[in-house]
């Protein structure tokens, strides 16, 4: 029995992790939901409430060459420069496929990007934190 709680246990330390974050600003609730799997990250960025919006993909570089991210639009085009610049921020420094959304429904994309910047961050932070913990209790 207990071999079979071991095995429960360890898989599901392999299932994605989940992170969502809110930030209040200038009356606007911004929202992020974090999904981090083993091979990528996919993060959806938005404007009063969770919804898709123009969806960008980066491929980080494999670690023996040298260079940027590649990156494209894979769906919408209103706020491609956010999305496909936080993608290619997520990539290079996880080292995974990120896939972020952006969705704003009053803002610019230049009003909106510093606060996703933020939550963009805390996500990030709150994840490696967590991953830390379990790492420490694992020990």
């Amino acid at each position: 029995m207990e071999h079979w709680d071991r095995a429960l246990e360890a898989a599901k330390t392999d299932r994605a992790k989940v992170v969502k974050e809110e930030l209040v600003e200038q009356d606007t609730r911004f929202l992020a939901v974090y999904v981090e799997a083993k091979n990528s990250c996919l993060i959806l960025l938005s404007e009063r409430e969770d919804k898709l919006g123009t969806l960008a993909i980066a491929v980080p570089k494999p670690k023996d060459l040298l260079g940027p991210v590649s990156s494209s639009v894979l769906l919408g085009d209103k706020n491609a420069i956010s999305a496909r610049m936080f993608a290619e921020k997520v990539a290079a420094l996880k080292g995974k496929i990120a896939l972020v959304s952006v969705y704003l429904e009053r803002l610019s994309e230049m009003q909106a990007q510093a606060y996703f910047t933020h939550l963009l961050e805390k996500v990030m932070k709150k994840e490696d934190t967590a991953e830390n913990e379990k790492e420490a209790a694992s020990t």
